[in-house]
């Protein structure tokens, strides 16, 4: 197979499908090509929460990105709902953030104020306060940053929403397709090459997740981000426990339809191993039922690992290849792919037609200072 194309993207997560939506809407003729099956990785196994303020607690670019990226699923969702036939699930009853000491408290409640000064809405509530709302929650927790925009979404039914919001535009998308290399010619990209065969664009988006950096490598490109393993597992309940989402340190309860709660996540640095394991399942159960007790009595459902993308300064790579033109790059979301497709897709987009605002904080220009200070741990 040879195939022109104005786009090809290498990765069919969520934020890989977020690109070709938005480009798709703009009238590129738009390829994505994945390994494997469209959200088989790290976007299928997210549980969904759109946590700009319970995630990140600083403003800056990030945040700023976040919160947009937020606030812009009110219009996107029944766009995408329409378009693909997909049903993704929004709910937006907020998350509560919870102390379970003095400390925690206190740190939650600096970050309420911070938070409040850039313009985000954010409350406390006292113990007493707490379980009015949610009654399941333990009376031993110290309260909860209360943080009412925060919401979330079914995360793999999201992805594939996008993915055929995509092809409903004109956009192909090519399952179990494994890119071998890039075409290049001058330092200026001119296509993949495919288990397919070749095809050819004047653009290339690598949005491969962790997987990014080995790709990249065939440009002489060493990209620092790291592979985190995180465990889930999800019970079916007869009457809803709660109905925000109640997040922990180290351990966060997301009730979605139908009685289920996803229970995550754990976190394993530097590893590609997606087995489930005893320990960690039985970590988030003891951590779990300390947030809510009834917990214990649900039933159990299934268990599931995902490979999250960290980049070394915890922030995104979205922008144009240092050294190759017309190639991009769209990794390193960690923990928030979900919350910052969105926003990444347009992004690219903006920044593929030449449209950004200058600089750019997510720009690879910050890759040289990044590799030089992660020297020996990344790389």
């Amino acid at each position: 197979m040879r195939k022109i194309f104005d786009a090809v993207i290498v990765g069919g997560g969520i934020n890989g499908s977020s690109i070709a939506f938005q480009l798709a809407k703009r009238g590129y003729k738009v390829a994505v090509l994945d390994k494997g099956k469209i959200a088989g990785k790290a976007s299928g196994a997210a549980a969904g929460i759109l946590g700009a303020q319970t995630e990140l607690t600083e403003d800056g670019p990030l945040f700023q990105l976040a919160c947009k990226s937020r606030s812009m699923y009110q219009s996107l969702i029944p766009e995408l709902e329409d378009l693909s036939q997909v049903h993704i699930g929004y709910q937006n009853k907020g998350v509560y953030k919870v102390a379970a000491n003095k400390e925690e408290e206190l740190a939650l409640k600096s970050l309420i104020e911070s938070q409040q000064k850039a313009g985000e809405q954010a409350e406390w509530f006292s113990i007493d306060d707490l379980i009015k709302r949610e009654p399941f929650v333990s009376n031993k927790l110290r309260g909860a940053m209360y943080i009412p925009n925060d919401g979330q979404v079914q995360a793999y039914e999201l992805s594939l929403a996008f993915a055929k919001a995509s092809i409903a535009l004109g956009a192909e998308i090519y399952e179990y397709t494994h890119v071998s290399d890039f075409i290049l010619k001058d330092k200026k990209v001119n296509g993949v090459r495919t288990s397919l065969g070749e095809l050819l664009a004047d653009s290339v988006i690598v949005a491969s997740g962790v997987w990014s950096r080995e790709l990249l490598e065939r440009t002489g490109l060493s990209l620092p981000i790291i592979p985190v393993k995180g465990e889930c597992f999800s019970v079916k309940v007869e009457k809803p426990l709660v109905q925000g989402t109640i997040f922990s340190h180290g351990c966060y309860i997301v009730p979605k339809q139908s009685g289920r709660l996803v229970v995550g996540a754990t976190v394993k640095v530097n590893s590609f191993d997606e087995k489930v394991t005893f320990e960690g399942i039985s970590l988030l159960m003891e951590k779990a039922q300390n947030l809510v007790p009834d917990i214990a009595n649900a039933e159990w459902e299934g268990a599931w690992t995902g490979i999250r993308p960290q980049s070394a300064d915890g922030q995104p790579f979205l922008g144009q290849h240092p050294a190759c033109e017309g190639l991009y790059i769209a990794a390193g979301h960690f923990r928030n792919g979900i919350l910052l497709a969105p926003a990444t897709g347009e992004l690219m987009a903006d920044i593929m037609e030449g449209k950004t605002e200058q600089p750019n904080p997510f720009e690879l220009s910050r890759l040289e200072c990044l590799v030089h200070s992660s020297k020996g741990v990344l790389l």
